[in-house]
């Protein structure tokens, strides 16, 4: 079964550059999906349940603590591995992002490399 990817970001340029640091990801069968806002993001969770999502923070309709929340919590898909993407670093944003039921959390601007390995070693799992 192949694995997916879901990156959700409201910026397109953003969306973008995650895509070009994981394209690589293509190659060993991993199929990239995309949402440009937090109900978008959370319809397709449901629908496709993507191995990894990288969630931007700050998003129009829904924002990404919010729908990691949903997607932990409510819909108790806990399988289903979420990295909160954020401009704001302060430990008590890490904190609150955690609390929702993240896996992990990375700041922006993030540094591909880190990004790639990060995606390769959860994907491997």
């Amino acid at each position: 079964m192949a694995q997916k990817l879901l990156i959700v970001d409201d910026e397109a340029h953003i969306r973008m550059l995650i895509e070009q640091t994981l394209e690589d990801l293509e190659d060993e069968g991993v199929e990239l999906l995309f949402a440009e806002n937090g109900e978008q993001a959370l319809e397709l969770i449901q629908k496709e349940e993507p191995n990894l999502v990288f969630l931007d923070v700050m998003m129009p309709k829904m924002n990404g603590m919010e729908v990691c929340q949903k997607v932990k919590k409510e819909l108790n898909l806990s399988h289903v591995y979420i990295i909160l993407l954020t401009a704001k670093g302060q430990e008590v944003d890490r904190q609150k992002g955690m609390e929702m039921g993240a896996d992990r959390y990375m700041t922006k601007p993030f540094d591909p490399d880190e990004m790639l390995a990060v995606a390769e070693e959860v994907l491997k799992n």
